[in-house]
């Protein structure tokens, strides 16, 4: 099987390693070779927060070059853009429509580009975007985005529903579960 790359792309705090963990779980569950890179960037002070997640039959480099993603998952619209490049021709980018001011805009020294999917979708890139922080809500906790996020990426993947909802009792905390299967959940169905 010729190796798949995943970027999962945020802002520091909003559970993008998690995610990748999720991720990895289940596709090492499932047989693959999986690598995991995780660039933490200045997630402390909610900067940029870039995982990388390979997987295939053997894999070398847990590094994603520009061009060869199959897929981006963003929680952020100006993180979508930001790392659009890496996308490979036909890829796509499952989005939350989220925006997160960055530093220059909170300080009014610019303006966030509202219009940045838009912009993207004109230039032919496959934009599915979500909703996801009102169905993370209602799921139950705000902080679910990046869960409802992966339940929207595993409508591109070839893996049973239940090995997801395995995975999430796998690598979330046990009181957070049944809150996090609920939102995978709304994500897979929106």
């Amino acid at each position: 099987m010729k190796t798949k790359n995943v970027m999962i792309v945020g802002v520091g705090g909003q559970g993008s390693l998690l995610a990748s963990k999720l991720l990895g779980a289940l596709l090492t569950d499932e047989g693959y070779d999986v690598k995991v890179s995780e660039v933490h960037g200045m997630s402390q002070r909610g900067g940029s927060v870039v995982t990388y997640v390979r997987f295939g039959e053997k894999v070398y480099s847990p590094v994603i070059a520009e061009g060869e993603a199959d897929f981006i998952v963003s929680f952020e619209k100006l993180e979508a853009a930001r790392h659009a490049s890496c996308l490979k021709e036909g890829g796509r980018i499952v989005v939350n429509t989220q925006t997160i001011d960055p530093m220059p805009v909170i300080t009014g020294a610019a303006e966030y580009p509202h219009s940045v999917l838009d912009e993207l979708k004109a230039k032919g890139v496959l934009i599915d975007d979500i909703d996801a922080l009102s169905l993370a809500t209602q799921a139950g906790n705000s902080k679910s985005v990046n869960i409802v996020l992966m339940g929207r990426l595993a409508r591109y993947f070839d893996i049973d529903y239940d090995k997801w909802i395995s995975a999430i009792e796998k690598c979330v905390k046990p009181q957070f579960v049944d809150v996090n299967k609920k939102a995978f959940e709304l994500g897979y169905n929106a």
